[in-house]
């Protein structure tokens, strides 16, 4: 993690332009991803949901005082301005594989009460496809801070300052700007009977089901079974495929239609050949949002990873909420092995678990360590994983070169397999509890 500006940089009002935002190639393009200037009136979407884009611009005039380590050569934000409604926001840019050497800050007004927040931290961990896989070679995949959910507002202000370094200031990468994300309604009334990712869960819940239902342990079984049927589970699924195998109970899982994805956005299902492990994440925003608005942070995030990320879809496997629902993510089956966007270097073979939420300073609720437990026990057992373990995995790039080999728990943290602070320390701190609860649940 690097450390984030705390000064305050003087800045003069200056225009900003709204850019228009394509959607990745082979995804549906959005009517509604191209908003008109702020001063201009907006006429309604045709989808759900909404993303205006601004560049980061120099700022004048430059900051009169910087801390410690960063340098006034460069500065580059975004004047303080009213904007369509918003609730998520990240900074991205043009080259995926480029590090953004810079502290980023936000401040934004909101819709309700016309007050600015204090400024916040925009976080720079990589969650992203792996490297020369097709979806990481993507025309329109971009370099990206994590997002970060600021609930209804309608003002934003930004702030740039690169790192120093040992020859001066490192550059920022090209074409920086500002997404500003309306996660929109729920569309799912709006999309009718068609429910294609719902398809793709239904040996365990019909199709445009909202949620699929919890089971105990031997009804579980069943799933394990039907994973087997559909071929989807991958060897080590295959080898265990027994009703009586170490399998935890099924949660209950929000799925993709509960939480109002709209399918028109995202790509095509992506599978890899099992699942040996799962990495622990958390979303590095507030943790004070309701569990009411967990729906819409997931929307927003979605279309981020979409929209501005230029990824097939969003990138974790699965969400889960200070509250302890559990949230279906990514598309192609819960129970299946579906390739996410979470790891950098270890999509291949794994599932990615998103706590929303901070996890730095602050420790997660019970319930949502208890739901982790629950859905580790559950899908790695599906897969014949005992949580306790260890997988030997082989690295795509990233932390460890490409094509090393790397043992790691089967249980881990972002940071186990990415230079990053992800999941936080006092989440990361809680995965041994959840390994040994994950285990008894699978009845080892």
């Amino acid at each position: 993690m690097r450390a984030f500006i705390a000064s305050s940089i003087g800045v003069a009002c200056a225009a900003a332009a709204v850019l228009p935002l394509t959607a990745p190639g082979g995804l549906a393009n959005s009517a509604s991803a191209a908003p008109a200037p702020a001063s201009e009136s907006v006429a309604a979407p045709r989808l759900p949901g909404s993303t205006q884009s601004l560049p980061l611009v120099p700022l004048t005039p430059p900051p009169t005082t910087t801390p410690p380590g960063s340098s006034d050569s460069v500065s580059l934000g975004l004047p303080a301005r009213e904007v369509e409604p918003f609730s998520l926001l990240g900074v991205v840019w043009d080259d995926p594989e480029e590090e953004l050497h810079g502290r980023i800050q936000v401040r934004t007004k909101s819709a309700a009460t016309g007050e600015w927040s204090s400024w916040q931290d925009l976080e720079t961990h990589a969650d992203r496809p792996d490297p020369d896989s097709a979806e990481s070679r993507g025309d329109e995949v971009r370099g990206a801070t994590a997002p970060l959910w600021v609930g209804d507002s309608n003002g934003v202000q930004a702030r740039v300052l690169p790192e120093e370094g040992a020859s001066g200031a490192h550059r920022l990468p090209e074409g920086l700007r500002l997404d500003l994300v309306h996660p929109g309604d729920d569309p799912a009334a709006e999309s009718g009977k068609e429910d294609p990712a719902g398809e793709a869960n239904s040996a365990l819940a019909p199709a445009g089901a909202l949620e699929i239902p919890a089971l105990d342990r031997q009804g579980a079984g069943e799933d394990l079974l039907a994973v087997r049927a559909s071929g989807q589970a991958g060897q080590a699924g295959r080898s265990e495929a027994t009703a009586d195998a170490p399998i935890g109970p099924r949660p209950g899982i929000v799925t993709r239609k509960g939480w109002g994805a709209d399918e028109r956005l995202r790509g095509p299902f992506l599978y890899t050949k099992t699942v040996r492990m799962a990495f622990v994440h958390h979303t590095a925003m507030s943790n004070n949002y309701s569990c009411g608005q967990s729906a819409s942070i997931i929307r927003g995030i979605y279309r981020y990873h979409v929209q501005s990320n230029g990824w097939r879809d969003v990138g974790y496997n699965f969400f889960v909420d200070k509250c302890g629902k559990i949230y279906e993510g990514r598309a192609g089956g819960v129970a299946n092995p579906v390739m996410g966007a979470h790891t950098y270097g270890f999509n291949h073979d794994s599932t990615g678990i998103a706590v929303l939420g901070s996890y730095n300073s602050t420790n997660p609720s019970t319930a949502a360590v208890d739901a982790v437990s629950k859905l580790v026990a559950w899908k790695l057992g599906l897969h014949g994983v005992d949580p306790r373990g260890t997988a030997t995995m082989t690295s795509g790039g990233g932390k460890y070169p490409k094509g090393t080999t790397v043992r790691l728990r089967t249980v881990s943290g972002h940071r186990d397999g990415y230079v990053t602070g992800c999941p936080g320390d006092r989440l990361y701190s809680r995965l041994g509890t959840i390994r040994a609860t994950a285990a008894r649940l699978q009845g080892r």
